[in-house]
């Protein structure tokens, strides 16, 4: 797997982001995952790299999504609001290449995902540790926003999450895998009965799985 070493640079009213490549690797492409990342860290988290590194063998083109208040190396991230301009903007670009796209992301990028997969056309949703809530205060959920996604959804969560652990998400019309010991990031600690590679291995299995199921892509 080799990505592009030229990233895109793509303008957003919210500012410049920047779009990785990770091109899919048969004659014949099926479709585009688009990921972007959280408000704490960037594009080179383990679940992120992890799928670009895997996905394209599998005839899936995966684009790193680079949210403008990142690429700008701002430390907080913005309002939704201000997360979903630039995610609109970005849209254009990322079904440049003309193939069913999987709106997708970590954390506030599955929230992003999650609520505007309808208007985009998005054929499904990928939510990677989909924060249902700040820790500790389970009153405030955003299941709304999960619910709403209006597409064929998955949702990957570890199983000590913090923001949501498996038990807690309601019924809906999503598919839902759990990492079992992981926590936000997907890290399970030194004491648990897996191993990290082993986690992060589940993560593209049944990532890969879901997509080749998917009869709207």
């Amino acid at each position: 797997m080799t990505p592009n070493t030229n990233p895109e640079i793509v303008e957003t009213d919210a500012g410049d982001a920047r779009i990785t490549w990770h091109p899919a690797q048969r004659p014949r492409p099926r479709l585009v995952l688009a990921l972007s990342h959280g408000a704490g860290g960037g594009i080179e988290s383990r679940d992120l790299r992890a799928l670009a590194a895997e996905l394209p063998a599998h005839g899936v083109t995966v684009a790193l999504v680079e949210q403008p208040w990142r690429v700008a190396g701002k430390k907080v991230a913005p309002a939704p609001k201000t997360l979903d301009v630039g995610w609109r903007d970005l849209w254009p670009a990322l079904a440049r290449p003309g193939l069913p796209v999987i709106s997708g992301g970590r954390s506030a990028g599955a929230r992003v995902a999650c609520r505007t997969a309808t208007e985009l056309g998005a054929c499904a949703v990928l939510a990677l540790s989909f924060p249902l809530h700040p820790p500790g205060k389970p009153e405030k959920s955003r299941a709304d926003e999960l619910l709403g996604a209006g597409v064929p959804t998955l949702v990957v969560q570890g199983g000590n999450d913090p923001f949501g652990k498996p038990a807690e998400f309601p019924k809906g019309s999503y598919d839902l895998v759990e990492i079992p010991y992981g926590d936000h990031g997907f890290a399970v600690a030194k004491k648990a009965p897996i191993e990290q590679d082993e986690a992060v291995a589940r993560i593209t299995e049944e990532v890969t799985a879901w997509v080749k199921g998917l009869r709207e892509c």
